[in-house]
């Protein structure tokens, strides 16, 4: 099978960060050695999810404050807040507060849309406001906006002792090359490269114009770029789950392939009124895993990946994944440790 165009160069892992609602921290601690071995592994990227009212992260700018006093290099992201919760002029101070904490490493990941289960969550989250928020693109185009450093009010100067700013404190210069768009879609993946973001892709994706995953993941790197004032050097992050199992016990093997064969069921055709395609996990030896990688269309046009990690697997499983992951299918991949460049 022939290698993609170019050898992967930055390999990253996306986690959940599950926990048990009677004992949070120990899922929270959990969510944070992984990052950490990570690091030793010599991963370029851990990303962490974003869930609200769930048993998942639910703050993951706070997680990653601490993450990042935990670890010196690793870059650090989220796939992806979800905007339609946040404040986009509070945000934007939160994210430039941990990518100065965290020396320049943040990859903040955003999407846009109305919050999940909005009917029953907007008197808490929006009373009084609720039918008036906007959830379109100018909702993140606000935050890019504010980390990018546009005034965010008229007034600046000294008042007595305290002196104030016309835009967010601390500003943080290079944390505006390091936003990224999480799309779904061919729009998105438009808008992204329109705006000059980096752009994340999903493994779920609308069915627009074909039913195969892989040419409509492709589809949208081609679009993002397209867009994008960088052109092809425009970065993009594939996003797919894999799991490699060279050092898997037995016991792993059968889980994981009951995990995958239950997923199965859904990536055969479009999946609802939106038409959503999802990704088929990747699941077996390094050596097949790269095979399949190297043949999937939109894999052979990027050089940064983002496996994620399965949603409900012990911290010993994903132990075992991120270690198989960064010494035997990084390097079938043409990838090379971070400590080893």
């Amino acid at each position: 099978m022939p290698l993609s165009s170019q050898p992967l160069r930055k390999l990253g892992f996306l986690t959940i960060g599950l926990f048990d609602g009677a004992d949070p921290r120990r899922g929270h601690e959990s969510t944070l050695e992984i990052i950490e071995l990570g690091e030793r592994l010599g991963f370029d990227s851990a990303w962490v999810r974003h869930r609200h009212l769930q048993y998942g992260i639910s703050s993951p700018v706070a997680v990653l404050a601490a993450a990042s006093q935990r670890t010196s290099r690793i870059e650090l992201g989220t796939a992806v807040i979800p905007v339609g919760w946040e404040n986009p002029l509070r945000l934007a101070e939160d994210l430039a507060t941990v990518d100065v904490l965290s020396g320049g490493r943040l990859n903040p990941g955003v999407s846009i849309g109305p919050p999940m289960h909005y009917d029953q969550v907007k008197e808490a989250l929006y009373p009084g406001t609720a039918d008036l928020e906007d959830f379109s693109y100018e909702r993140v185009r606000r935050l890019l906006g504010f980390v990018r450093g546009e005034p965010a009010t008229a007034f600046s100067g000294v008042e007595g002792f305290e002196v104030f700013s016309d835009r967010v404190q601390p500003h943080s210069p290079g944390l505006g090359g390091r936003m990224w768009y999480g799309g779904a879609g061919l729009r998105s993946a438009r808008w992204a490269g329109e705006n000059a973001m980096n752009f994340l892709t999903s493994s779920v994706v609308k069915a627009e114009e074909s039913e195969n995953f892989a040419e409509i993941q492709l589809s949208h790197v081609r679009a993002f770029r397209a867009h994008h004032p960088d052109g092809d050097r425009a970065r993009v992050s594939q996003g797919l789950v894999v799991i490699p199992t060279d050092t898997a016990s037995s016991e792993q093997r059968a889980k994981y392939k009951q995990y995958a064969d239950k997923r199965m069921p859904r990536t055969a055709a479009p999946q609802g009124p939106a038409r959503m395609m999802f990704a088929p996990d990747l699941v077996g030896g390094s050596a097949e895993i790269a095979e399949r990688l190297h043949a999937h269309a939109a894999f052979r046009e990027i050089d940064e990946v983002a496996f994620a990690l399965p949603f409900t697997f012990d911290h010993e499983d994903y132990v075992q994944i991120l270690t198989d992951i960064a010494t035997k299918l990084g390097p079938e991949l043409g990838w090379r440790p971070a400590s080893g460049r």
